[in-house]
């Protein structure tokens, strides 16, 4: 056990670290990173469990910060582990800078997880947690025996996705989950008195939780917390830390700054910094400079951390031996490659719903894929994903043997927990709720999309046939939103996201080929409700690797082009033969990813949908779903409503979605 005295000095110096951060960097929040420097500092140089040269072993212990707004706290405390250089920190929040205003997944330097939208963070480590224990019920507690820590804050707990998180980890007692809680009772506009009055303590015990309340700032009070909470055998665990925002801080007349919203959000400045670094008994010359005795307290853990990982690299090394065959698997489930799955006993069924095409192909990845976890939001008889249920079964209490993840519904929590399974390593997740729902679960798409996690989000009911369900569920505007991400790049330069519709069952079991090929970046896939009319005998699907495609049977010298995706496809399959008719020839394309469609060549895609051609888009969602692909030239008929109840060919044959109404909207086009 550290000396108090060296305790706090080391607190101090990662408080005058951050708020030199912030103050060379004219922005950022500093008092929120001095108000927790205590706990970190005894997490990270007591408690935490890493290899100091292996920073990607998968036997670490996992920390995941929530409020990313504290990011200062978490680099001074990693500087202090030597994952970061003074030079690094004095470039925060500057162009070019390995330490951004908000931590950026960086696990060469130690940074699990990107952070920001507050209350994320709760989810990415519990859902950490039932990864830890997914694995431990597979390869046993030799590989898995870490901990799970989280950081976070008054802001994070007011978020909803906290109280769906609380609830999920407390149901599932996820006894490797220590959250520790900076209850400073202020935030960036108001004091948190003015916003909440509730008992943060009781709400936790009531979803099970083991909850310890102490000084935040005293770290004789922290050791004791987390030495209680490691002990812990049934429950998750949260520590209440009543800490001081701006601890330290002095103001330019000398007088406390403590306890001041003003340290929350912008650099203390002038007097009140020069005051505040020499109340922490800082350099005025060299404000970034790390105390001899502090480095000391580091290194020395260092030095231990080398020794308990030495032994831990030795008992796991001996495990391999005498398990060869599990430490091969483990070894492809940690190296983030697709898993090797046999596709061709698979044989789907013609003319039916897409989402049914979907459930066949999660039967062969239950399987065939062992550390693949599937969840549903209270949906999985409805989206199909219990097409993977059927053959494993749902987490429970203390028996994690299975693969299905029941989420409640809870669609943000559930996707942000599936990431947070991710970024653990060693799994592969797939989640599934309606399409209209998806608005619940954008700001996980987006962090998903930063941090290249290959999550699997499974979306079913894809359009206004949902029918008597009415327009609350009928997904108008969603998939043109999901659409514009496949407009972004990520900082690969990769497609942030590939969305992929399928146009029938056959295409769907390609689609899921693609999703579990792609580890680079999430998938989304979207399914039908209805029955769809399968494309032409001897389309080839493999097309839809390209994004867009030509379906069998159209004509080679062709006067309009339709386009579409999904369900639509097939109504320009019908709608083309009525135009036959008339001696109009037609190709139908369809176009499943128009992301994917435009990483093709130049030549590929003026060959699939020429610049100068007529090309006609359906889509049962708003036009712009399908204006990039039609072109200046083109047009799109789709819905500008919110749809309406009633059921589904009724939809379609009042809203024109009709193979009739096709012919009559592309003649009237053709005759411009």
């Amino acid at each position: 056990m550290n000396d108090k005295e060296l305790m706090n000095r080391a607190a101090d110096n990662i408080r005058i670290l951050a708020v030199s951060m912030v103050e060379k960097a004219k922005s950022g929040h500093p008092g929120g990173a001095m108000g927790g420097a205590d706990f970190i500092n005894v997490l990270f140089s007591e408690f935490l469990v890493y290899d100091p040269d292996q920073p990607e072993w998968t036997g670490r212990d996992r920390f995941y910060l929530d409020p990313g707004h504290m990011s200062p706290m978490l680099y001074a405390a990693l500087t202090l582990q030597r994952k970061f250089t003074i030079d690094d920190i004095k470039q925060f929040r500057q162009w070019g800078s390995i330490t951004p205003g908000h931590p950026e997944r960086d696990l060469a330097h130690g940074i699990e997880n990107s952070s920001g939208p507050l209350g994320q963070g709760h989810a990415y480590a519990a859902g950490a947690a039932i990864a830890e224990k997914f694995l431990e019920a597979r390869l046993g507690h030799t590989m898995m025996q870490h901990k799970i820590y989280a950081y976070i804050s008054d802001g994070g707990v007011q978020e909803g996705i906290s109280s769906e998180v609380g609830r999920l980890a407390g149901n599932l007692g996820l006894n490797n989950l220590i959250m520790f809680y900076d209850a400073n009772d202020i935030q960036l506009s108001t004091e948190c008195g003015a916003v909440m009055c509730e008992d943060t303590a009781m709400k936790y015990q009531a979803w099970g939780w083991n909850v310890l309340k102490i000084d935040g700032n005293d770290p004789d009070a922290i050791r004791a917390a987390l030495n209680a909470a490691n002990k812990e055998e049934q429950r998750s665990t949260l520590i209440i830390g009543k800490t001081v925002m701006g601890k330290g801080a002095l103001q330019a007349d000398g007088s406390s700054y403590e306890h001041n919203i003003k340290t929350h959000g912008a650099p203390l400045g002038g007097e009140a910094y020069t005051n505040t670094i020499k109340n922490l008994g800082g350099d005025l010359n060299d404000p970034f400079k790390i105390f001899p005795e502090v480095q000391k307290l580091y290194d020395d853990r260092n030095a231990e951390l080398r020794q308990i990982v030495a032994e831990r690299h030795a008992t796991e090394d001996a495990w391999k031996k005498q398990n060869p065959s599990k430490a091969e698997q483990m070894q492809q489930w940690f190296s983030g490659k697709a898993p090797k799955i046999d596709w061709s006993g698979l044989v789907q069924k013609r003319d039916i719903p897409t989402r049914n095409g979907s459930a066949a192909c999660l039967g062969v990845l239950a399987e065939q894929v062992p550390n693949m976890i599937v969840s549903s939001a209270d949906l999985s008889n409805s989206d199909k994903t219990d097409g993977f249920l059927k053959k494993t079964h749902s987490f429970t209490r203390g028996d994690f043997s299975g693969a299905f993840f029941q989420a409640g519904v809870s669609e943000l929590a559930m996707a942000c927990m599936c990431i947070g399974m991710m970024l653990h390593g060693g799994v592969i997740t797939a989640m599934g709720t309606f399409f209209v729902f998806s608005d619940y679960m954008k700001p996980a798409i987006r962090m998903a999309a930063l941090m290249q996690v290959p999550v699997k989000f499974v979306w079913s009911h894809d359009a206004f046939r949902v029918g008597e369900d009415g327009p609350t569920h009928e997904p108008v505007e969603q998939e043109a939103q999901i659409r514009l991400m496949e407009k972004l790049q990520n900082h690969a330069g990769q497609d942030s996201v590939r969305v992929l519709r399928p146009a029938d069952s056959n295409a769907a079991t390609v689609c899921w080929q693609m999703a579990m090929e792609n580890m680079d970046t999430p998938t989304a896939l979207i399914f039908s409700r209805q029955n769809v009319k399968s494309l032409p005998e001897g389309t080839n699907y493999e097309g839809t690797r390209k994004g867009a495609y030509i379906v069998k049977g159209s004509d080679e010298d062709y006067d309009v082009i339709l386009a579409a995706s999904g369900s639509e496809v097939s109504t320009c399959v019908d709608g083309a033969e009525l135009l036959r008719k008339d001696g109009i020839k037609v190709r139908v394309v369809s176009a499943p990813s128009e992301g994917l469609f435009r990483r093709q060549s130049k030549e590929y895609q003026e060959e699939i949908l020429p610049k100068n051609a007529k090309i006609f888009g359906l889509t049962a969602g708003l036009p712009v779903t399908l204006e990039g692909l039609v072109g200046t030239n083109g047009k799109v008929f789709g819905l500008n409503s919110f749809g309406f109840s009633a059921p589904y060919k009724v939809l379609d044959e009042k809203l024109g979605f009709t193979p009739e109404n096709l012919y009559k909207q592309v003649k009237e086009y053709l005759a411009q």
